[in-house]
């Protein structure tokens, strides 16, 4: 499931390419088809990301919710403006594995991939398997191999196709794709919990903190509910939790005051930074051929993520597996007494 720094990178995709343009709209797989009618011609207004969910606003007071959920997916084609906050791995912009012209950027010719794709901007919260699969066939063909035909074919189960003039959005197998009125759409924001990227992040702390410590629930699930903060995912949760040194099984209730204000503050400086390179990033003070490396692949650049059996980074201990809450919680059990 793509965590918040992904989602917030595909709103600032829509803020740059649709925010103000008459938005086409059609579902080729049929399942919207209803609600594509409705946003069919439909100037967008904004968009914005509050965890992992998106919200785009039409005239007449139309809202868009998306939930991309554990399959769901964006692709993005034809003329694409790159945001200035969305970098590629070495700092340039200009991705070369996405489909379609990508304007006000200069390739960068020694750039780096994610062996994941994590970084692309052309597809953004697929599973990895599948965004790689869809992109097996894509990466390398520029809209001149398809006789420059506009819009380009669907692929595959499009659920939502949004398209202007030179600049198409692909939705493929959310969650949740559904239009909602403003009194709707606030009440889907107020049942989440904070983002640093949306409000006043000092509010968001003591929301946080206020939540966090009243609870006997453990702290690696307090992390991952959204009610309680929003756009942590499993990756981002072991990896904070690494990060503060903190048991994960320690209710919320238990961890210092400090603790828990500075898992907030760790979680905005991780937000960021994910946001800006597509990176989940976790690991400091690299610099070189090891941030180089760190950037290009997820075994890299994490902790304890994705290491069960390893030995701890920091002090050899052999990094554990088990499952809480339904979902793999990777953690040292000597660093995190």
């Amino acid at each position: 499931m793509p965590e918040g720094h992904s989602v917030h990178r595909i709103a600032r995709q829509f803020s740059r390419n649709f925010v103000n343009l008459p938005v086409g709209a059609s579902s080729p797989q049929g399942r919207f088809a209803e609600g594509a009618s409705v946003l069919d011609g439909r100037e967008m207004l904004q968009a914005m990301a509050v965890g992992k969910q998106m919200f785009l606003e039409f005239e007449d007071a139309v809202w868009l919710r998306v939930h991309l959920g554990l399959y769901g997916a964006w692709d993005f084609a034809g003329e694409i403006v790159a945001d200035a906050t969305i970098a590629s791995a070495n700092g340039r912009m200009g991705q070369t594995n996405q489909r379609g012209t990508e304007l006000d950027a200069e390739p960068a010719e020694d750039a780096i991939f994610d062996d994941a794709g994590e970084n692309s901007l052309r597809s953004i919260g697929a599973p990895r398997k599948a965004r790689v699969h869809v992109r097996m066939s894509e990466q390398t063909r520029g809209l001149a191999d398809d006789g420059d035909e506009w819009p380009p074919p669907v692929v595959g189960q499009v659920r939502l196709r949004l398209l202007t003039k030179s600049t198409c959005a692909d939705l493929r197998g959310p969650t949740a794709c559904v239009l909602q009125t403003p009194d709707e759409m606030l009440a889907t924001v107020a049942k989440l919990g904070p983002d640093p990227l949306v409000g006043d992040p000092a509010e968001g702390e003591e929301r946080f903190v206020r939540v966090v410590r009243r609870k006997p629930t453990p702290i690696a699930l307090l992390l991952m509910d959204q009610a309680v903060v929003s756009g942590i995912g499993n990756v981002y949760r072991a990896e904070m939790l690494f990060r503060a040194r903190l048991d994960p099984h320690t209710p919320g209730r238990e961890v210092p005051e400090e603790v828990v204000r500075e898992l907030w503050r760790d979680w905005v400086r991780l937000l960021a930074i994910g946001v800006e390179t597509g990176q989940m990033m976790t690991m400091d003070g690299l610099t070189g051929d090891h941030y180089r490396a760190a950037m290009a692949s997820r075994d890299d650049r994490h902790w304890v993520y994705h290491r069960a059996g390893l030995p701890c980074r920091v002090c050899g201990t052999e990094i554990a597996l088990e499952e809480i809450g339904a979902r793999k919680l990777y953690w040292c059990p000597s660093c995190q007494r």
